[in-house]
């Protein structure tokens, strides 16, 4: 009987070399069609100027770091996308815009599954930002540019300024003279489109004026990064407006010596701002959609990152990691008071004072988040973390 071969059974050199063959391409031909991909793709972003920004980030002495505790869900399922709130004291009532093209009536009642939601008015687009005048409402819709309501009845007042049509008219506020502020987030993309304008990092956004006697929209300050919330500041001089992707806000002054200028406000907020409202008691509410984690601030600061992000959304879709969204609370200079925020809370779109409560709006979530800050309030940093304990 002959002998068992030991080595019948061993592969041999050239298999070996071929299996080490095909693992290498296996491994490398993701890499090289990932570079191919991303060297064939034309979206180009531009350098962000986030060396204008102070460091560290701003902070506030007293914070609610984890403000769903206590929160009540408004319209859950009812109110998709509710963007932003104005509340009208006399009749107790809060408005808001919603994905549906509706700007919707909101009755508050003592339980948030009490409250009564109504459809109002609808737009026929997106309806963003809402400010309440002395007999209408102002509506910057999305889609429409800049409305008036009055009744049932809707007026186109501006859709273009200086020949350039708006593609994202986004918030609005009215002075007491009745002249309408508001702003153009990006005059290349529309709403559905913002992450390529957040991405692109180039400035399309502009804040501009409305004169409803003479009928003239004026650009007051261009080549912003996706201009978002704005307000009319409460002695009437000035307004505070923000833009998204710079996380800042700033000031523009509408009267007396500074007329025309533009100032620092607010610089590196803790995240993305979206709406900024006045309190009515010394204080402005920013809306931050998310913060900033290490990865989107090195996505901020260096252009190919954010190439290789667009790649991916184009491809594969967006990947959320959206998280710490909530209301950042400064004085009328800009210096941090309080910050209400969660790691579970995101898009965050606006935020308003009613009573003991805050208010949360949501470019995307389908609810309306209340907060009683008398039994959860913001505190003192040490108190807020053994809270979290």
């Amino acid at each position: 009987m002959p002998k068992p071969n030991s080595t019948s059974d061993s592969p041999s050199p050239s298999s070996n070399n071929s299996r080490l063959s095909l693992l290498i391409i296996l491994l490398i031909a993701p890499v090289l069609a990932a570079i191919l991909v991303y060297q064939l793709d034309s979206f180009d972003p531009a350098h962000l100027p986030i060396h204008e920004l102070p460091t560290p980030p701003l902070t506030a002495a007293l914070r609610n770091q984890r403000m769903l505790i206590g929160s009540e869900f408004l319209g859950l399922g009812v109110l998709q996308g509710p963007e932003d709130l104005a509340y009208d004291a006399q009749s107790k009532v809060i408005y808001t815009g919603c994905e549906d093209g509706w700007v919707k009536r909101v009755t508050v009642n003592d339980s948030a599954a009490d409250s009564v939601i109504e459809n109002w008015i609808y737009t026929g687009g997106r309806p963003l930002g809402i400010a309440l005048g002395k007999k209408e409402m102002i509506v910057a819709d999305a889609d429409k540019g800049l409305l008036k309501v009055s009744g049932n009845s809707i007026e186109l007042l501006a859709d273009e300024a200086e020949g350039r049509k708006f593609k994202l008219t986004d918030a609005v506020d009215i002075a007491e003279n009745g002249m309408l502020y508001f702003t153009d987030a990006s005059y290349k993309y529309r709403l559905s489109e913002h992450i390529w304008d957040i991405l692109e990092g180039k400035p399309h956004g502009r804040l501009l004026s409305f004169d409803p006697l003479t009928k003239e929209t004026r650009v007051l300050v261009s080549d912003l990064y996706f201009a978002n919330g704005v307000v009319v500041s409460p002695d009437q001089t000035h307004l505070v407006f923000c833009e998204t992707p710079m996380r800042r806000c700033r000031k523009y002054y509408i009267y007396g010596e500074k007329s025309g200028l533009v100032e620092k406000f607010a610089d590196n907020l803790p995240g993305l701002p979206d709406n900024i409202r006045y309190d009515g008691e010394g204080h402005y509410l920013i809306a931050i959609v998310m913060d900033v984690s290490k990865f989107w601030d090195l996505a901020f600061r260096y252009p190919f990152i954010r190439k290789m992000v667009g790649v991916v959304v184009r491809h594969l879709g967006m990947v959320h990691m959206e998280k710490n969204g909530g209301v950042f609370v400064v004085d009328l200079e800009g210096n941090p008071i309080a910050h209400y925020y969660d790691p579970g809370v995101s898009f965050v779109s606006s935020a308003t004072k009613i009573g003991d409560h805050l208010y949360f709006g949501s470019v995307h979530h389908p609810y309306v988040l209340r907060l009683d800050v008398n039994k959860h309030p913001a505190a003192a940093a040490a108190a807020a973390a053994r809270a979290v304990v």
